[in-house]
């Protein structure tokens, strides 16, 4: 059973948002951490739920419903049939593919990412019960390198360092059409759609939170556009906002305006390598995925049309 945890907020943490006050307590709750808690009602302020930016002002009482450290029984270990790309007792990297999602969420999905992990070691205890260890998340037609966390103390570092921007990311997407630029940078920011839940949507700087993606091409395909993206940020559906935004969807990403392709259901973005330090040794760890294999085929695909044209 989970404990709550009571505390009234000293003077020396008033003028800082909640979220920032939460971590200055409790060294172990990030501040993206302290946000989605503070989001799901873990963290209440004076009996009642809040945003995680909210000042205060000293004198109130905060509540933190502290998560188990009992996850294993929350969610119910499934196949592990995914690639291990690197495992010591702090992290876990793997290789995800398409259609699979992180945790389970709206859709009561039973096979996600952490079950099959979970068939195979312990994850850390942060983000339980259902999102036990994951640090970023990768969206579920996305495939590519992911991290977790197995321990606190790595899970606490490792989510600073995506927080500070002290990690390389870097993705290959086929957008559509022929985007002029050959590099380019985007600095627009990000916002739910208040109309369609499930999108985000760029939007002006006051609205959202900045987002800022880089990418240059690769090659030019029939009708499409191999490109490598780098991101700074890590928004919900950032690349494919901004990709949107420039007007050139990505390929078969219906969501944002891409067009529906024949026999496929998924939008071609991978998560092609990761790299960062080792949240406990300081390390240099360097994660590479290949291209998955409907990625290749549908770059044949265009290479070849555009032969024959």
């Amino acid at each position: 059973m989970n404990k709550v945890e009571e505390w009234c907020v000293e003077n020396d943490l008033a003028g800082l948002r909640l979220d920032q006050a939460t971590n200055q307590k409790y060294k172990e709750i990030s501040r993206t951490l302290a946000q989605e808690m503070i989001k799901n009602g873990e963290i209440l302020l004076n009996g009642e739920l809040v945003k995680p930016g909210l000042k205060l002002k000293g004198g109130e009482v905060i509540s933190v419903t502290m998560r188990s450290e009992e996850i294993e029984n929350k969610i119910a270990a499934t196949t592990l049939d995914f690639k291990i790309l690197f495992e010591d007792k702090y992290i876990i990297a793997i290789d995800k593919p398409a259609g699979l999602v992180v945790h389970p969420g709206a859709g009561k999905e039973k096979t996600t990412v952490v079950s099959g992990l979970l068939s195979h070691t312990k994850l850390s205890p942060i983000g339980a019960p259902t999102r036990p260890g994951i640090v970023h998340r990768l969206d579920k037609e996305t495939s590519g390198v992911m991290v977790l966390a197995k321990t606190r103390e790595a899970h606490r570092r490792l989510s600073e360092a995506f927080s500070g921007r002290e990690l390389e990311k870097e993705y290959l997407a086929i957008i559509q059409g022929h985007i002029v630029n050959r590099k380019g940078r985007i600095e627009v920011a990000v916002e739910r759609d208040k109309v369609h839940r499930k999108r985000m949507k760029a939007t002006s700087a006051d609205k959202g939170r900045m987002a800022i993606t880089t990418f240059e091409v690769v090659e030019y395909l029939e009708g499409a556009t191999l490109i490598k993206v780098k991101i700074m940020t890590g928004r919900t559906h950032q690349i494919r906002v901004h990709m949107a935004y420039t007007g050139h969807p990505l390929l078969g990403d219906i969501t944002y305006g891409g067009k529906r392709l024949p026999g496929q259901t998924k939008h071609f973005l991978h998560s092609s390598r990761l790299e960062f330090q080792h949240p406990i040794t300081g390390v240099k760890v360097e994660l590479q995925s290949p291209i998955p294999e409907r990625f290749n085929e549908m770059l044949l695909e265009l290479r070849n049309t555009n032969k024959a044209t």
